[in-house]
């Protein structure tokens, strides 16, 4: 079972998150190793924030394929170089995840793997 919270003690959050996720009986748990904003014909678009899109489709493509849903996601962590519009993120974010939050952490970097790449997402997913 997940048990979102935001416990009284702490800040409101300040975006489309929420502060905790405890899981707790039988589950599968999936790890999704950072996808970047290429799509699988191999293009990359400029814009930072269709990247991101881009990336959480990735992420949302390898849940499917592992037999998960768009709701089994608790943590997300995204990376940027650069800037990226808030509005346009939590857009995808509305876009892709519909009303369901997890806890999330944005991380401004030096650089990706690439320096095409202005976005990556990582991903853990629960199945109860």
């Amino acid at each position: 079972m997940k048990q979102p919270r935001n416990p009284e003690a702490v800040h409101p959050p300040v975006g489309r998150y929420v502060h905790q996720i405890e899981v707790s009986g039988e589950s599968r748990m999936l790890f999704v190793s950072g996808q970047v904003g290429m799509r699988a014909d191999g293009s990359v678009p400029d814009d930072p924030v269709e990247q991101f899109g881009v990336a959480l489709e990735n992420v949302l493509r390898n849940l499917e394929a592992a037999g998960f849903e768009p709701e089994d996601l608790v943590k997300i962590t995204t990376y940027v170089v650069g800037e990226l519009d808030p509005a346009g993120r939590r857009e995808q974010l509305d876009r892709l995840l519909g009303a369901h939050v997890s806890t999330s952490t944005l991380v401004f970097v030096a650089a990706l793997a690439s320096p095409v790449y202005r976005v990556e997402v990582e991903a853990w997913a629960t199945r109860t």
